[in-house]
């Protein structure tokens, strides 16, 4: 079956999709982006994923390229398309195309949207999360407004690659003060000795992780003691736990840091419980 992509206006076979290539986001990689997930073939907090969508295009001074309902009914039809069960959604809006100048084009230049869907395999992800992964540490070397998400994600591309490279899943950023601020595509989580669960607050440091938002949700329906604060890597290498969250890989467990196995080197019981019951507080269209 061909896949097919949505690009500015029209449903394309994938191997024949292309933008322009004055394309702001190919050129300055003006622009921002969105993954959602895909179960059982609806998307997974499309609402959530919405919202952070227009916050990021509101920061870049970026028009939406069509109201949000008419965006909702082209994801859902990508989605259709590709008769995608399980898998990921993905969205990118440029500031579109126009002759080279740094500065923003004229205005009335209209936004380029593409948008693509992939199905993922879920028994892969799930015997992932069952080892648990290992992440290494890595200077946090990003421009101050990571928490628009933006498609200039060279640093992230660097840490990334790093971490294969050592034969770990992601990288965790560490600031100059020593803290975790988060991963190269996940936010950063531990639970300590004593059973606190311990994220960084979603400021300007931090991407606002959809993910990461229903988890709270979760951690606070259950009563489980929650502090948003940062942690350093020391607090890290002695919790009790560690995971990330992301849409791509919802709470997965993390079970070395640097090669330093986290608790008793498996994954923990609060982040696979965390993992096991995520779906019931995430919303459906």
């Amino acid at each position: 079956m061909s896949r097919i992509a949505y690009v500015n206006g029209r449903y394309v076979p994938r191997a024949a999709a292309c933008v322009h290539v004055e394309d702001r986001g190919y050129q300055f990689a003006d622009g921002v982006y969105e993954v959602c997930e895909v179960r059982d073939g609806r998307l997974v907090d499309e609402r959530r994923h919405m919202d952070r969508l227009v916050r990021s295009l509101g920061e870049l001074r970026i028009p939406l390229p069509m109201p949000l309902r008419a965006l909702s009914v082209v994801l859902h039809e990508v989605v259709r398309r590709n008769r995608i069960g399980y898998g990921l959604a993905y969205l990118q809006v440029t500031r579109g195309v126009a002759r080279r100048d740094h500065a923003f084009p004229p205005a009335g230049t209209r936004p380029s949207l593409v948008v693509t869907a992939t199905g993922l395999d879920a028994a892969k992800a799930d015997a992932m999360a069952a080892e648990g992964v290992a992440v290494i540490t890595f200077p946090d070397n990003r421009w101050d407004r990571v928490d628009i998400k933006a498609i200039a994600l060279l640093p992230n591309v660097l840490a990334k690659q790093a971490a294969r490279e050592h034969g770990a899943r992601e990288a965790w950023y560490v600031d100059r003060d020593g803290h975790v601020t988060e991963g190269a595509s996940s936010n950063a989580w531990i639970v300590t000795r004593d059973g606190k669960v311990i994220t960084r607050p979603a400021e300007f440091g931090i991407l606002r992780g959809i993910t990461r938002a229903v988890v709270l949700e979760a951690i606070r329906a259950q009563g489980l003691a929650l502090e948003e604060r940062p942690f350093t890597v020391a607090e890290a290498l002695a919790a009790r736990e560690a995971f990330l969250t992301s849409a791509t890989q919802l709470v997965m467990p993390v079970v070395r840091i640097d090669g330093h196995p986290i608790g008793d080197g498996t994954p923990g019981p609060l982040a696979t419980a965390l993992r096991r019951g995520f779906h019931g507080y995430a919303a459906f269209t």
